[in-house]
């Protein structure tokens, strides 16, 4: 036991210190894309054609929807102009499907849940993880978030096996023929009222398998969604930033640039 303190003395305090602080995050760190429209020349569509996931349109005008974006930057080495950067910036998660849908620099972050949820669950939010055909990089990330790096229940936030001591899902995967009516009924055995976090490209819109008929392209249309964290995968930083939007212990807006950490 001595040895095991002392051993714990020395390695000191190893909990990140975020949303006080932020985490240095390395310049190969792929973070909220970069548009610059004005660059692009009239009639160029080579980052809507080299994009895998279809995430890029310039008809009207050029713009990234972030949920469907693999963040795999093959828009950025097709560009001839380089109309299209990312950025080290790791807020990304939105309560809207449509705020994900970049068409400049601006970005609709999430803010805090309606009043009278913000009541209720704005204090101790417990969740049920559901892989409905995910490849598990977003719930090995999700997962890294209960690791004494970034300690999750600090906030009150805790991962529970039973949906029905639950208040909400964080579900992932792009939502597989064989995992639909299972998201479904764990859905309904979460007593009232309920959120659900759409974590990942797959789980927002389908990422790379949006067409197929395996899968339902996500949760978009099959349950309400409260809180989008787009990324493959996202960030444990990009995913703990949404949560505490969530909860309203973060507020602030990209424009901004500064956020205010709430008690």
């Amino acid at each position: 036991m001595l040895k095991i303190l002392t051993t714990r003395w020395k390695q000191g305090h190893r909990t990140t210190r975020f949303p006080l602080e932020l985490p240095t995050l390395p310049p190969r760190f792929r973070g909220r894309p970069v548009l610059e429209p004005a660059r692009c020349a009239d009639g160029c569509r080579a980052c809507a054609d080299a994009c895998p996931t279809g995430a890029i349109t310039t008809d009207g005008g050029l713009q990234l929807d972030l949920g469907r974006c693999v963040f795999c930057t093959e828009c950025v080495d097709a560009c001839p102009e380089g109309a299209i950067t990312y950025s080290t910036d790791h807020r990304l998660a939105t309560r809207r499907r449509a705020d994900l849908v970049l068409a400049g620099a601006e970005l609709q972050l999430a803010d805090r849940l309606a009043d009278e949820l913000h009541a209720l669950l704005g204090r101790a939010l417990r969740l049920r993880e559901v892989c409905a055909g995910s490849c598990n990089a977003c719930d090995l990330d999700t997962n890294v978030l209960n690791t004494v790096g970034w300690d999750l229940s600090r906030f009150g936030i805790h991962f529970v096996a039973s949906p029905r001591h639950a208040d909400g899902l964080v579900v992932t995967g792009a939502i597989s023929r064989n995992m639909h009516h299972a998201l479904r009924e764990t859905y309904a055995a979460v007593p009232e009222p309920r959120i659900v976090i759409a974590v990942g490209a797959c789980a927002i819109s389908g990422g790379p398998f949006r067409g197929s008929p395996d899968v339902c392209d996500g949760v978009e249309g099959l349950l309400p969604v409260d809180l989008y964290v787009p990324g493959c995968p996202p960030h444990p930083l990009t995913l703990l930033d949404g949560l505490l939007r969530l909860i309203g212990r973060i507020q602030g807006k990209a424009a901004e640039g500064v956020d205010a950490v709430v008690p």
